[in-house]
């Protein structure tokens, strides 16, 4: 049976919940992809991914699904998670603004631009769950979870509640981050950061689906 193990750890009640949650994840890459399994294999049955973008050759050090070089990402997810929803959508202003977010329970923002994140912080923080950043790391020991105001060390953070601060937003939301310091200047990734980055805010979202 294939969620047998899941309900030996949940039970039956807490189980159903996860199977009913509606979740959106914001982007699949390195992140997004690892929080999207995670869901998926604990039993989560209505998730929607969100993301325009294919699959670049580079992606295949940390994304799942990215040996389909060319494919476009929500595409081939949706061949491996079979029963997820998908659009593929460019995230920008526009479309923060105009987007529906009341139907989903709780919403992942794996996304990778500061101002798509801020703007959807902004429209959704009470459901938020938000990947901070993750790249130039290698150290998953370090990964915290906190809120958006507690968070240290971490420059995607910094730069979020600086803008935040500026638009005079002073609400919680619960973010993934990492203080620890770059070990590189380009845009270098491991999966073992960017995927225990996913798989922390499934765990994440799995308790404030129990809660």
């Amino acid at each position: 049976m294939r969620f047998q193990r899941c309900k030996m750890l949940f039970g039956d009640t807490d189980f159903e919940k996860l199977q009913n949650a509606k979740i959106l994840i914001l982007g699949v890459g390195g992140v997004g992809s690892y929080a999207l399994d995670c869901l998926y294999r604990s039993g989560v049955s209505d998730i929607t991914i969100l993301d325009f973008d294919v699959y670049d050759e580079t992606n295949q050090n940390r994304q799942i699904g990215s040996e389909a070089v060319g494919a476009v990402k929500v595409d081939r997810l949706q061949e491996l998670y079979p029963g997820i929803k998908t659009i593929h959508q460019r995230m920008d202003m526009v479309w923060v603004a105009g987007f529906d977010f009341d139907p989903y329970d709780l919403v992942i923002d794996a996304a990778d631009s500061t101002k798509v994140k801020i703007e959807v912080a902004k429209k959704c923080y009470k459901k938020l769950i938000m990947a901070l950043g993750s790249a130039k790391r290698y150290d998953a020991s370090k990964i915290e979870v906190a809120s958006i105001w507690k968070t240290h060390g971490d420059a995607l953070a910094r730069k979020i509640r600086n803008e935040l601060k500026k638009a005079k937003f002073t609400k919680k939301f619960t973010v993934v981050f990492s203080p620890e310091d770059d070990k590189c200047k380009e845009k270098g990734s491991c999966v073992a950061v960017t995927g225990a980055v996913g798989l922390t805010v499934c765990s994440e979202a799995i308790k404030k689906i129990l809660k």
